[in-house]
């Protein structure tokens, strides 16, 4: 029986970053934008699992930032911005959700960008927050699905999971949890 909705944030609760955001960042960083996207992605799985944001930033842009330097603030700001924008639909499903399941979040997330997420409103709605950043760990690695799991006092049977990228879906349901890809939306998800 489904008792927890365990919701993905990137490209679920957020749409997919619009190309100005990205143009931005990458005119901060002096690249062009499919150079700045290939080393934006290429080192941010470390980012996500809590390395510092002058690191990464560094790594993105191929020399060694200050933990104090004014760009990287910038940086995390557009990037933090970039991820605001909110899939409508998916909101009013949580709404729905909220009201016949206990909620929580899993997302491969930095820490600027989790406590983002923390202050925004519709978080409230989610008992648990659960970050990469924060546990160490990020998907498709069983083990942070085994973490929430444990946080959450539940058996992989409880759990419906739903995320945008397939790989972070056969994880969870090679485990056991009722995973959906994104958009499928689970309006109705199995309850037996």
């Amino acid at each position: 029986m489904t008792t927890w909705m365990l919701l993905d944030y990137g490209e679920v609760i957020s749409v997919a970053q619009p190309s100005d955001a990205t143009a931005t960042m990458a005119e901060l960083m002096g690249h062009d934008e499919a150079t700045f996207r290939n080393r934006y992605w290429h080192h941010r799985d470390a980012y996500d699992r809590g390395q510092a944001s002058h690191l990464y930033w560094g790594a993105v842009l191929g020399r060694t930032l200050a933990d104090d330097d004014p760009l990287v603030a910038k940086l995390d700001a557009a990037d933090v911005e970039s991820w605001l924008h909110l899939n409508p639909e998916t909101l009013r499903g949580i709404e729905d959700l909220a009201g016949r399941h206990r909620l929580a979040l899993l997302s491969n997330a930095p820490e600027p960008l989790a406590a983002a997420i923390d202050d925004a409103p519709w978080a409230a709605a989610f008992e648990h927050r659960f970050y990469s950043c924060r546990l160490g760990l990020s998907k498709p690695d069983p083990a942070i699905f085994e973490e929430v799991l444990r946080h959450l006092g539940a058996v992989p049977g409880d759990v419906t999971f739903l995320d945008d990228r397939a790989v972070n879906v056969d994880a969870a349901a090679a485990l056991g949890i009722n995973a959906l890809l994104y958009p499928e939306w689970p309006a109705s998800p199995r309850t037996d």
